[in-house]
């Protein structure tokens, strides 16, 4: 469970703003989208595979 305590002087946009950046970092949302559909698990180790390949691509592309 998230609990937020709204300090004195603190406007309610600011937070619910700490709310949903605590919200995100739980992965509730992320697990939620993950879980609606069975992957199987060769698919899920080539995705894996391929975000790892592009984030290589892309840490080699900012040291060149």
């Amino acid at each position: 469970m998230i609990i937020v305590n709204v300090k004195d002087n603190e406007s309610v946009d600011r937070a619910l703003k700490r709310f949903k950046k605590k919200f995100e970092r739980t992965g509730v949302l992320k697990e939620l989208r993950a879980r609606t559909f069975f992957l199987k698990p060769s698919i899920s180790k080539r995705k894996q595979k391929e975000r790892a390949k592009y984030k290589q691509t892309l840490f080699a592309k900012e040291n060149y």
